[in-house]
């Protein structure tokens, strides 16, 4: 999926404002990382100063890639690499919302934007799926790697249960088109792709604004 997939007619509580700059500053230099080291220890390392940066300023998600649900957490794409190299997503949780135990198979990187999350690693023994050293908190501007190299499976909750919040997640593919897997402590897995909450993009590469402005 990418921008051209956009229907010509965008909202405007979605169409691009100056403000949105951050996030289209991002995509490219995410981009051009990619293009000269493709490979994941770096990618995760300066990839993850990017997003640290990003998600140390909270004033450029768009309000409709901002919205919880009340029955579950929501998964915005934001941005979506026209080779499929990488996807930029807002999770949006609700109070108290979390996740199954689950895996993604690619490498990623959360950071945490607005509230809160505690993130519980997990790993296999006998058969079962077990808590993988104590849990990680994550507040705003911090970043954690996920992978089948550093990491790959855990459970992650809103760790307020009277306010909403979000992270910005990137992943090394077009994560709502992966196969992944759920799984129960007891060790029973089961497969899913998770596809994502919104049909529109935000539209990052309408400059006009900022033209005329100058």
């Amino acid at each position: 999926m990418s921008e051209a997939a956009i229907a010509p007619s965008i909202a405007p509580s979605i169409a691009a404002a100056p403000a949105i700059a951050p996030l289209r500053d991002f995509v490219t230099a995410f981009a051009r990382l990619l293009d000269e080291h493709p490979d994941e220890a770096r990618v995760i390392t300066q990839g993850g100063a990017l997003l640290r940066r990003l998600v140390s300023r909270d004033d450029w998600l768009p309000e409709a890639f901002a919205q919880p649900d009340p029955t579950r957490y929501q998964q915005f794409l934001l941005h979506a690499d026209s080779a499929e190299r990488f996807s930029v997503v807002s999770f949006v949780w609700g109070p108290s919302q979390a996740t199954p135990i689950h895996d993604h198979t690619v490498w990623g990187l959360i950071g945490m934007l607005r509230g809160a999350e505690e993130s519980q690693g997990y790993v296999q023994r006998d058969g079962r799926w077990v808590p993988d050293g104590p849990a990680l908190r994550l507040q705003p501007g911090d970043v954690e790697p996920v992978s089948p190299t550093v990491g790959d499976v855990h459970r992650v909750r809103n760790l307020y249960d009277d306010r909403v919040s979000i992270s910005i997640h990137v992943y090394g593919a077009n994560i709502g088109a992966v196969r992944r897997h759920t799984y129960l402590e007891s060790g029973g897995g089961k497969p899913f792709v998770s596809g994502y909450s919104n049909t529109l993009l935000p539209n990052l590469w309408d400059r006009s604004a900022e033209l005329r402005g100058a």
